[in-house]
């Protein structure tokens, strides 16, 4: 057996130096760590250094390494350090007061790692009270006061710009720290202690909304939603009484901006080729069947500007005005020269026509409004719902569009003759169609715009995933938008015609696909709704068609398409011979179609007899109307109950479940993208090297 040998005197150096270089590769620990290390052990690093907190909140914070200690901890540990997290969570609030925008800045993202670390392990089963562990029940009332009113400083003082972002993002960490916001239990206290006045403020100020208008659109939303089944929520109050007319139009202006965004994106992705009818073809089948992953999160990024847009509606009658308030593209976030009235605006460029550019590249500069554009992105999502996300917020746009269709001002204001606007609404690609939205639409009331977005998704929606819920909510709009007409003798100038022939479009599809519909969906309710839809045109036609001849070509319709009816008809009449469970809703189905039916069944006879005596196989549409005029006298019409009214729209209880879910879908959104948003103190300390 060998013995090992001596190393030499190069071999000995050689070493030394590889255990020298070894030893350098070690990385060494920043300062802020091994202050951090200390905290998780119990100790107070403080004690005896005077200068402790002076300093550590001038060392940028390690949110990394934070996130991987409370992952560590277990419950217990967690309660065990209660008081290291009351001591720092104190002392950073104490420090947002300091001069320093780097100890702000650094005091702000201690306080914001501490309530996501806390917060994190509160998910798990260790029943600890979060507001104990970061703040203590003792000091909590008094610390969280100090911090909101510290923080609504931020925002309506002279402070960086930086400053016044990473406060909206802190509000945003708080108030996403829960999946489910109403069990955030620290946003009581910014019940008890309001942001919402700082959140207006900044609403009602120009070069403030340009940057912060997004994020304080949508902290106020937020916080709108927290326990709103519940208990009163001093949030919904404010917004619902607001009156500011700058903070309210500036709100409108943040969510026109957003969706118009949008929609200048999807325009320029659809411009039509110019590669001829093959290149068309194909880029129609590929929009058609192609799920673009890219698009479908575009859409979901707009549900919580959807849903601020939602609140302020249905909350505020006020804003009603910000909706319709005139502006244009190229001044986006301006507020208007003088105070907005109670009264219907007066528009100087109401009847300037609104050109739609050749292609989205050419600035735009005509006026709009929020509600045209709202209309046009609405257009444009309910083209395809046959994804959850498309489909919840085509969902979304019309839950918005029928709080605006049921208010008596809102439909003052679309109906007005003085109010035109040409409105861009962009057409579902369908195989007897090209895809194409018309560049320059009739200048028109914006009432006319929402019936044919109606129109448009009834005659492109009839499919075998059939989108039921929908389509009752597009009959609610178009049966409010008419009950209005009816009763304020509203004569709007509009082809109805292209309605109609949408309604007897889709009580053909239902017939055609009654087995597998009547499977799924209650098919009687929906033709009802579709019948009665008809039936107030034929009861009330008279006090708001456009002329006579609109009344006239309606009875036309229903005669020419009078086997649809009695079909419709025999299908209700066959549900109601068994004890099947459509049984009432078909029997109710067969009393909307008296008047229908009689009408029918009145006049087919005397256009035959006429046909007979003329000698004619095939009557021309002119010749079918004048037996109609010269026979109205003889008809009889039940006098329906109950046509022009309808159920007033209320979340609770039946939107509740879809809000809540919507809103933990926002929540986990924006709980990312906070996550990722990251300043650095240096930005400050070149805006702003001291603070007053």
């Amino acid at each position: 057996m060998s013995q090992p040998t001596t190393p030499t005197s190069k071999e000995r150096n050689q070493s030394v130096l590889l255990r020298k270089g070894s030893a350098n590769k070690i990385p060494l620990k920043e300062k802020i760590v091994q202050i951090y290390e200390a905290f998780f052990q119990g100790e107070d690093p403080s004690t005896g250094n005077p200068n402790f907190w002076d300093e550590l909140f001038l060392l940028k914070v390690n949110n990394a390494y934070l996130d991987k200690e409370f992952d560590k901890l277990s419950g217990e540990g967690l309660l065990s350090l209660k008081e290291n997290f009351n001591l720092l969570f104190y002392k950073s609030v104490e420090y947002l007061k300091q001069d320093s925008p780097i100890r702000v800045f650094n005091a702000l993202q201690t306080i914001c790692a501490l309530i996501k670390g806390v917060f994190k392990k509160s998910r798990g089963e260790y029943g600890f009270d979060v507001i104990n562990i970061l703040i203590g029940f003792d000091s909590a009332e008094v610390v969280m006061q100090s911090l909101v009113e510290t923080l609504n400083n931020f925002l309506t003082g002279e402070y960086p710009m930086n400053i016044k972002q990473l406060t909206l993002k802190f509000f945003l960490a708080l108030v996403t720290a829960t999946d489910n916001i109403s069990q955030n239990t620290l946003l009581e206290y910014l019940m008890i202690n309001s942001v919402f006045e700082a959140l207006i403020q900044i609403m009602g100020n120009l070069v403030a909304r340009q940057t912060l208008g997004s994020d304080t659109v949508l902290l106020l939303t937020l916080l709108v939603q927290y326990r709103k089944y519940e208990s009163a929520n001093p949030y919904i109050v404010k917004l619902s009484i607001l009156d500011d007319e700058l903070a309210m139009t500036g709100y409108a202006q943040v969510v026109s901006s957003v969706l118009s965004d949008f929609n200048r994106e999807f325009q320029l992705k659809h411009t039509e080729p110019q590669g001829g009818w093959f290149s068309s073809f194909t880029n129609m089948v590929g929009n058609m069947f192609v799920a673009e992953e890219k698009e479908v999160e575009m859409v979901k990024a707009n549900d919580s500007i959807l849903l601020a847009l939602y609140e302020a509606i249905h909350l505020n009658r006020n804003f009603i005005t910000a909706l319709t308030h005139s502006h244009t593209h190229s001044t986006p976030t301006t507020p208007p020269a003088s105070p907005v009235t109670a009264n219907p605006p007066s528009f100087e460029t109401a009847n300037t026509p609104t050109e739609i550019p050749a292609t989205p590249l050419e600035p735009i500069s005509q006026p709009t409004n929020l509600l045209v554009t709202f209309l046009e992105y609405s257009s444009i999502v309910m083209q395809d719902t046959k994804d959850e996300t498309r489909y919840n917020n085509a969902k979304l746009c019309l839950v918005i569009l029928n709080c605006i269709a049921e208010d008596q001002y809102a439909n003052s204001l679309i109906h007005d003759v003085n109010m035109n606007f040409r409105v861009p609404l962009h057409r579902m690609p369908m195989r007897h169609r090209k895809l194409k939205v018309d560049k320059n639409p009739p200048s028109r009331p914006l009432a006319c715009a929402l019936i044919d977005l109606i129109v448009e998704f009834t005659m492109s929606h009839m499919m075998k995933n059939f989108p039921m819920d929908l389509y009752l909510r597009c009959l609610g709009i178009t049966h409010r938008v008419l009950c209005y007409q009816k009763r304020c003798r509203v004569r709007l100038n509009y082809a109805w015609k292209e309605l109609w022939t949408a309604l007897i479009n889709l009580l053909k599809f239902i017939l055609s696909h009654e087995t597998q519909l009547v499977k799924k969906h209650n098919i009687f309710l929906l033709a009802s709704r579709v019948v009665n839809v008809f039936n107030l045109f034929i009861t009330y036609g008279d006090t708001f068609l456009p002329n006579p001849n609109s009344y006239d070509e309606l009875y036309y319709e229903l005669i020419r398409m009078h086997q649809v009816f009695d079909n419709v008809y025999s299908m209700a009449l066959r549900y109601t011979t068994n004890d099947g469970q459509w049984k009432e809703a078909a029997a109710k189905m067969i009393n909307c179609l008296v008047n229908i039916r009689a009408i029918i069944n009145h006049f087919t006879p005397k256009v035959d007899t006429w046909a007979a005596v003329n000698h004619l196989s095939s009557l021309t549409e002119e010749q079918v109307l004048e037996v109609v005029r010269s026979n109205y006298d003889t008809l009889t019409l039940k006098l329906q109950d109950s046509l022009d009214q309808f159920e007033r729209y209320s979340e609770t209880p039946r939107e509740t479940s879809f809000f809540t879910q919507l809103v933990r879908s926002i929540i986990s959104d924006v709980k990312k993208s906070v996550g990722n948003y990251s300043v650095q103190p240096q930005d400050m300390l070149l805006e702003l090297t001291t603070m007053s």
